[in-house]
């Protein structure tokens, strides 16, 4: 349980669960030691050291980013995971049945749909996709055993936003579970659980670890009831992040307020400058007026993150000698790395998605993610200029 939320970000950032030992025989360590040992010994039976018996149950490296990402969040509850999916499969797992059925934004990350139709349908999950940027779709979507809302808010890769306090009235009022992955925009921009939602998710992956080069996933809440599930759960499946994936997402975790302002400052930026190229047929991101939900952005969000797409005019071959040319961003999938990444949803993250669904969505053969770093923003444009012409 985190008592941080008084603190500044920043602050919580570099020092929730973190705290100086200073008792005798301890060390007094600034920064959280790896705990790599697989288990704990004890004096007595019945008494484990510090709550401390099986690294999978509990292990003070991955405590310390629990504590961390739930000051963050501004959550009473944290769970870290060996990724997003494990994150996503424990919270499925741990609070619907069999028969349930779920309720899901269309415009998802592909490797949630691919869980959701290829996986937990196995298994008698139920889904249905709708367009919930418009709240009233999701009252007409609910079913008698309807027991989960899942929404991503900006959407990937469209950066479409769900108003999460009108939706969270919805689930509420009908007694269901609001969950909203908050990835894109990291806790730094946005803090759903404020809003209204149940429980957060994170790939942190992404901004969270900030480097391209930890795995991770994260759960964040407030219901007691709801985490002592995920927890069980947690230790029973057991995809937990390792000590030293825990002691790299700290480390990421650290620079993340300064980070995330200069991936924004940047991604605007360049938003703008892509808007007056004539190559381009159009520029999509959350910070600028020509956004359709510009003004629920600037009410729901304190920033409009790192991420940007953009449509090329022309057919696919247009985009991939685009993208072919570029020097300076990596064309590779992923994001929220200190890197700028560039990439093809249709034939990259969203492949497995079916090219009838990408269509219906937005997901054009020409749409192209845009995942901003924090280089100087001069050479981004240069690298861009030069494949746009």
């Amino acid at each position: 349980m985190t008592t941080y939320k008084k603190n500044g970000f920043a602050t919580n950032a570099i020092h929730a669960g973190e705290e100086p030992d200073y008792r005798d025989g301890a060390y007094g360590d600034v920064v959280i030691p790896i705990h790599l040992s697989t288990t704990f010994a004890r004096k007595r039976v019945s008494e484990p050291t510090g709550g401390y018996e099986y690294t999978r149950s509990l292990n003070p490296t991955r405590k310390a980013l629990e504590t961390k990402l739930a000051a963050l969040e501004q959550a009473t509850y944290g769970l870290a995971f060996s990724s997003g999916l494990a994150a996503e499969s424990t919270v499925l797992l741990s609070l619907l049945n069999p028969g349930d059925h779920i309720i899901a934004f269309d415009d998802l990350y592909g490797g949630t749909q691919r869980l959701f139709n290829q996986v937990f349908a196995n298994f008698g999950f139920q889904t249905s996709y709708i367009d919930a940027t418009n709240p009233t779709l999701l009252e007409k979507a609910i079913q008698p055993n309807t027991k989960l809302v899942w929404i991503e808010s900006p959407s990937n890769p469209l950066l479409k936003l769900c108003d999460i306090r009108a939706i969270s009235e919805i689930t509420r009022a009908n007694h269901l579970i609001l969950v909203v992955d908050n990835t894109f925009l990291s806790p730094y921009f946005q803090h759903p659980l404020e809003l209204g939602a149940d429980i957060v998710v994170h790939s942190s992956t992404k901004y969270i670890g900030g480097h391209s080069d930890v795995l991770g996933g994260a759960v964040l809440l407030s219901n007691e009831l709801y985490y002592e599930r995920l927890q069980f759960h947690q230790n029973a499946v057991g995809a937990v992040l390792s000590p030293f994936d825990s002691y790299l997402t700290i480390r990421g975790l650290k620079t993340l307020e300064v980070r995330m302002q200069r991936h924004q400052e940047n991604a605007l930026t360049i938003a703008r400058f892509l808007e007056k190229q004539p190559n381009v047929k159009r520029v999509i991101y959350p910070g600028l007026p020509s956004h359709p939900q510009y003004e629920l952005a600037r009410r729901q969000m304190s920033g409009s993150g790192g991420v940007l797409s953009f449509e090329l005019k022309g057919d696919r071959s247009n985009a991939e000698t685009f993208l072919q040319k570029l020097t300076v961003f990596s064309l590779a999938e992923s994001l929220g790395g200190v890197e700028s990444l560039i990439e093809l949803p249709a034939a990259m993250t969203h492949a497995s998605v079916a090219k009838t669904v990408r269509e219906q969505i937005g997901i054009s053969d020409t749409l192209i993610r845009v995942s901003v770093g924090i280089e100087h923003v001069n050479d981004l444009i240069a690298d861009l200029e030069q494949a746009l012409s």
